[in-house]
């Protein structure tokens, strides 16, 4: 999808400049010591952008924080690996390979967690909403209540769904992929 430098702008404006400061600051106050708030925070506008570049973002503020927070945890992962090389005996870094990660299994890794994205971007609109807030930012169900203006049993009913749906989703195309 071949879009201009305005409609980039706009839909920036739009979608995800609303939520930066809340986004920035959860990064900060979770992870605020371990990372670069603001290597998060550019990181993870650039990774949007560029899944933007060749399908729909159907939930940005959604996909913007998993993704925020998915390259958080990734850089503390990275940063506790890093290490004075002195301090490596021979048995050292036998078992830091052995712990590490095959790439199959982090690419298995990463298809799991796109598949997840787009299993609740497929979620009617109001119940990608309350999952999110329940599953993504954390929030309990009186809080969501609260802020969406709903009951307690309609949100316990989205996050039912949503978890089902999510769940069926996955196994539909997860074999596929």
């Amino acid at each position: 999808m071949n879009r201009s430098k305005a409609e980039e702008t706009s839909w920036y404006e739009e979608h995800l400049r609303p939520h930066e400061s809340m986004i920035r600051a959860w990064i900060g106050s979770r992870y605020g010591d371990q990372v670069d708030v603001d290597d998060v925070i550019q990181g993870a506008l650039l990774r949007v952008f560029e899944t933007r570049s060749s399908r729909e973002v159907k939930a940005p503020k959604a996909f913007f924080f998993a993704t925020a927070r998915n390259l958080a945890i990734d850089m503390i992962r990275k940063r506790s690996k890093v290490v004075a090389r002195d301090d490596f005996t021979e048995s050292d870094m036998r078992e830091l390979f052995d712990e590490d990660e095959s790439i199959e299994e982090t690419v298995a890794r990463n298809h799991e967690l796109e598949l997840l994205t787009q299993a609740i971007q497929s979620l009617p609109e109001r119940c990608r909403g309350v999952f999110t807030l329940s599953k993504v930012y954390g929030m309990t169900y009186n809080e969501i209540t609260k802020e969406m203006g709903i009951s307690f049993n309609t949100v316990a009913a989205h996050i039912s769904a949503g978890l089902s749906k999510c769940t069926k989703f996955m196994h539909r195309y997860g074999r596929d992929k």
